[in-house]
C-alpha cells in the first residue's frame, strides 16, 4: 500500500498562539487519500497535543488557558536579514527541531510528501520542513499546498523547495498527483463535487485530540477589501446541516471533544435556513460541547434569533466583525456587512441573549491603506464604549486583495514585495508620522482599555475617550483627521459607567 505522509509545518514569526489552530485542508486531503486506499501519516508540529512533545516538555497536560487554547512551543531562532531592526525576537512555534527529526527517522519512508502552508510570511518554517525532509529521504516527491503556496505561487515554486505546488483547493488535485506519482490509475468522473460528498477532515490521525475544527461552508459571498478568501477558498457554498450535525457528533461521542470551532468566513450567512436549523438539531440532542467563532462574525445578521440560539448551544467565544468605525470604509471597503448602528444593534442582541461584559471581541483593523490614527483610535473606542473586548487586527498586505493592489499604487510595497515585509507583527504599512512604536502604544492602550472593562468600567462618551486616547500620541503621528460620524446614540452619556 503506497505510503503518504502529511506535514504541518512551523509557525516561524514575532509571536504566535493556538487559538484551535487545525490543517483543516490537509485533514480533508488526508481523507480522501484514506479513502482512496493510501496508507496515511501525519506530523502536525502545531499539534500541542503531541505525547513525545509532553514528554520532552514534562508535562502530563498542555499548559492550557482558557477553552483549551494555549502557547506553542518556542525556539528563538536567527531573525531573517529583512527583520534586522525589528526589536523583538524571532522563533519557531511548534514541535521541536530534534523531536521533528525524531519524527521523520521512525517512519516508514513515504512514496510521497504533502505539506501545507499558512501565513505568507511563514513561508521559512515551510523551508525547514522540506529541506529536513530531503536531508531523510532526498528522492522522495514533496508537493506543497495552502495558503502560502495559492497566495504566492511562483514565490513558491522558485523558494518553497517543493518539486511540486499547489493552488487552490486541493482534495482531487491532491488525489491526482499522488497517484500518477505512485502509478496509480483512476477516473476521476465520480469524484465528489460537492462539500457534502467529501469525506470528514481525518482527525482520528492524531492520537489526541483537545479540540476540533469544522467548516459548515467554503469562501464567502462578501469582497472585503482586505481578505482573500474568494482566492484562497473559491466561490462560496455551504453544507447541508443534517452532515454538520452528523460531523459534530462524531468529533463528541466518538473522538471525544469537547471544545469545537467553526472557521467559515461567513457562518451567519443565510443562518435561518443554515446555522439556525444545526443549532437547533444540536440542542435536541443536546450536545456536550463548547463552541467558538474566532474567525468575526456579520454583525448586521446578529438579530435576536439567532444571538439566543447562540447562547443556549453553548458558544463561548464571539468575536465580531467590526474593523472600523469609518462609515465610508465600512460601506465601500467592507462590503456593508457593518454599520456603527448594526454594530451597536448586534451587541445588545447578544447581551440580551445572556453573554455578559467582557464575553464579546470586536476584531478592529489598524494600519490598512490610508487610514489615519485616529480613524483606528475612534474605531477602539466605539467598541469600548458598547462594552466589547477590542481585539486589534494590524493589516497585511495580501496579494490578490484590493487592498494589496492598492498599496502598491500608493507606492508602499511592490510587486515582488517578499512576503516576510507583509508580516502584521512589524506593521508593514503606516501613516505617515508614525513608527513601530506608535503601534506599541495603540496595542498597549487597546489592553488597558480592556482591562478597564474586565474591572467593570467603560467609558460611554466615545468623544471624550478618542481625546483622552489622542494625548499619548504626538501631533505628526496623529495626522490628517478622519472625520468621523459616531451614532449620538452612544455618545450621550459622558460619564464614566459601570456594567453589571
Amino acid at each position: 500500500m503506497p505510503h503518504v505522509l502529511l506535514i504541518n509545518p512551523w509557525i516561524t514569526d514575532f509571536a504566535a498562539y493556538d487559538f484551535w489552530l487545525k490543517p483543516l485542508g490537509l485533514l480533508y486531503i488526508g481523507a480522501v487519500l484514506k479513502e482512496a486506499g493510501y496508507e496515511i501519516s501525519l506530523i502536525d508540529c502545531l499539534d500541542r497535543y503531541d505525547e513525545e512533545l509532553l514528554e520532552y516538555q514534562q508535562l502530563r497536560e498542555p499548559r492550557n488557558r482558557f477553552f483549551k487554547t494555549g502557547k506553542f512551543h518556542r525556539e528563538i531562532i536567527e531573525k531573517p536579514h529583512i527583520y534586522r531592526d525589528v526589536p523583538r525576537n524571532y522563533a519557531r512555534y511548534g514541535l521541536p527541531l530534534s523531536l521533528f527529526r525524531s519524527k521523520l527517522s521512525h517512519l516508514r519512508k513515504p512514496d510521497v510528501v504533502l505539506v501545507t502552508s499558512g501565513m505568507t510570511y511563514w513561508y521559512p518554517g515551510v523551508q525547514q520542513a522540506i529541506n529536513e525532509i530531503r536531508q531523510q529521504w532526498p528522492d522522495v516527491p514533496v508537493a506543497l499546498g495552502g495558503i502560502y503556496a495559492t497566495l504566492c505561487r511562483e514565490h513558491a515554486i522558485q523558494h518553497s523547495g517543493a518539486d511540486f505546488v499547489v493552488s487552490g483547493e486541493a482534495e482531487l488535485k491532491a488525489l491526482q498527483l499522488v497517484d500518477s506519482l505512485c502509478g496509480i490509475k483512476r477516473e476521476y468522473k465520480n469524484f465528489p463535487t460537492s462539500l457534502d460528498a467529501l469525506p470528514w477532515p481525518a482527525f482520528d490521525l492524531y492520537d489526541r485530540l483537545g479540540f476540533a475544527t469544522i467548516l459548515t461552508s467554503r469562501g464567502c459571498p462578501l469582497s472585503c477589501s482586505f481578505c482573500a478568501s474568494r482566492i484562497v477558498s473559491g466561490p462560496y457554498r455551504w453544507r447541508y446541516p443534517e452532515n454538520v450535525v452528523h460531523e459534530l457528533e462524531y468529533y463528541v461521542k466518538k473522538l471525544c471533544v469537547d471544545e469545537i470551532a467553526f472557521y467559515d468566513d461567513a457562518l451567519l450567512t443565510n443562518y435561518r435556513r443554515h446555522l439556525s436549523v444545526i443549532l437547533e438539531k444540536i440542542l435536541a440532542i443536546n450536545l456536550p460541547v463548547n463552541f467558538h467563532t474566532p474567525n468575526g462574525l456579520q454583525c448586521k445578521l446578529i438579530q435576536e434569533d439567532i444571538a439566543e440560539l447562540m447562547y443556549r448551544a453553548n458558544f463561548k467565544t464571539i468575536r465580531l466583525s467590526y474593523e472600523s468605525a469609518n462609515p465610508e470604509r465600512q460601506k465601500f471597503d467592507m462590503s456593508k456587512k457593518v454599520s456603527n448602528e448594526s454594530f451597536v444593534r448586534a451587541v445588545n442582541n447578544l447581551y440580551k441573549a445572556g453573554y455578559k461584559t467582557g464575553e464579546l471581541d470586536a476584531y478592529v483593523m489598524i494600519a490598512l491603506p490610508g487610514q489615519t490614527l485616529e480613524e483606528m483610535l475612534w474605531s477602539m473606542a466605539f467598541v469600548h464604549a458598547q462594552g466589547v473586548k477590542i481585539r486589534l487586527a494590524t493589516f497585511s498586505p495580501i496579494p490578490g486583495t484590493m487592498d494589496y493592489q492598492r498599496a502598491i499604487e500608493q507606492g508602499l510595497i511592490t510587486e515582488n514585495t517578499d512576503p516576510l515585509l507583509t508580516n502584521n507583527s512589524i506593521v508593514p504599512i503606516k501613516p505617515k508620522g508614525t513608527n513601530y512604536h506608535t503601534f506599541e502604544k495603540i496595542n498597549l492602550l487597546a489592553k488597558g482599555l480592556n482591562q478597564e472593562l474586565l474591572n467593570g468600567q467603560i467609558y460611554k462618551d466615545v468623544a471624550s475617550l478618542v481625546k483622552y486616547l489622542k494625548r499619548h500620541f504626538t501631533h505628526e503621528e496623529i495626522g490628517g483627521q478622519s472625520n468621523i460620524t459616531i451614532p449620538s446614540l452612544v455618545t450621550r452619556n459622558t460619564q464614566l459607567t459601570t456594567n453589571n
